[in-house]
């Protein structure tokens, strides 16, 4: 245990968030998601029996959003839906980057399969127990500027 830490970051996934460097992706999914396959020989680490708010929130707890681009959180779009449509678990998501920024910084949204095919490209990938479809997020890491 550390102080100041959420419990919930273990060893291996505060590795990962400080190894990663600015403009790297981190692929946060829900528990359907082809994580171990989509991860391949990078970083796996799982969360089975964390939900996506739970995880979203222990992770943005440490880990900077990219201030240099408009939207450092996509998220999966639902299939045969409009992309501006958000299920549950994405407006919770919302929400967490809400109040983790101090500011309304709303999501950019892919397409499904473009989805996947970016998460292969993510520095690592973390898989929850997230039990509600489309809970499947890319978040690019950013920057801390000396004060």
């Amino acid at each position: 245990m550390l102080k100041s830490i959420d419990p919930l970051l273990n060893a291996e996934l505060l590795h990962v968030l400080r190894a990663m460097g600015h403009g790297d992706d981190l692929a946060l999914v829900d528990c359907n998601f082809p994580a171990t396959s989509v991860a391949g020989d990078r970083p796996l680490i799982r969360l089975d029996g964390v939900d996506i708010p739970r995880a979203g929130k222990a992770i943005l707890s440490v880990f900077p959003l990219d201030s240099f681009v408009e939207q450092p959180v996509r998220r999966m779009e639902v299939v045969g839906r409009p992309a501006d449509e958000r299920p549950p678990v994405q407006q919770d998501l919302q929400k967490i980057i809400n109040e983790a920024e101090g500011r309304d910084w709303p999501m950019g949204s892919i397409e499904r399969f473009a989805f996947y095919q970016e998460a292969r490209k993510a520095f690592g990938v973390v898989a929850t127990g997230e039990p509600r479809g489309y809970g499947c997020f890319l978040l690019k890491k950013g920057v801390i500027l000396p004060e």
